[in-house]
């Protein structure tokens, strides 16, 4: 599985603020993960990046090869990414991510798309910027928003 760690200090300080709070910090982990899990399946829809950037159309060679039994959908051939999309939380730590939906080279699939590769564009799904981990600025807000609600719940 590949784990990429998000740095983001805003979320990180008030993390620390509400861990001082609560030792368990699960439930605020799993609304993150819910919150992030939805926002990664509407890019399927929206056909967008986390920034908002529309992801590159096929190229030509893609579409005469794509298969005939397929979604037609870019990063939904068959939908097997998609519904492999998951998260995982526990007392200190949330994971989104895809579940193990290789390629025929039995490599991570969903990374291609993640980085791009040499003859193909990035089709982020994620991150603003995965190799620094950074989440765009609308899911870094979504983040500290739910973590502010529990802060002001007073839990």
């Amino acid at each position: 599985m590949l784990t990429v760690t998000v740095d983001s200090k805003p979320v990180t300080d008030v993390l620390n603020k509400l861990q001082k709070r609560m030792a368990d910090l699960t439930p605020v982990m799993d609304s993150i993960g819910q919150e992030l899990n939805s926002r990664v399946s509407a890019r399927f829809e929206t056909r967008s990046d986390p920034l908002g950037h529309p992801w590159e159309t096929w190229t030509q060679s893609t579409k005469d090869n794509y298969p005939n039994d397929g979604i037609g959908k870019i990063l939904q051939r068959h939908g097997a990414m998609l519904q492999s999309l998951n998260f995982s939380a526990d007392k200190s730590s949330v994971r989104v991510g895809f579940g193990a939906v290789a390629s025929k080279s039995k490599d991570v699939y969903a990374a291609y798309h993640e980085w791009g590769t040499k003859n193909m564009p990035r089709r982020g799904l994620l991150f603003a910027d995965p190799d620094t981990g950074n989440l765009a600025p609308d899911d870094e807000n979504a983040v500290l928003d739910i973590i502010d609600t529990f802060l002001s719940e007073g839990l």
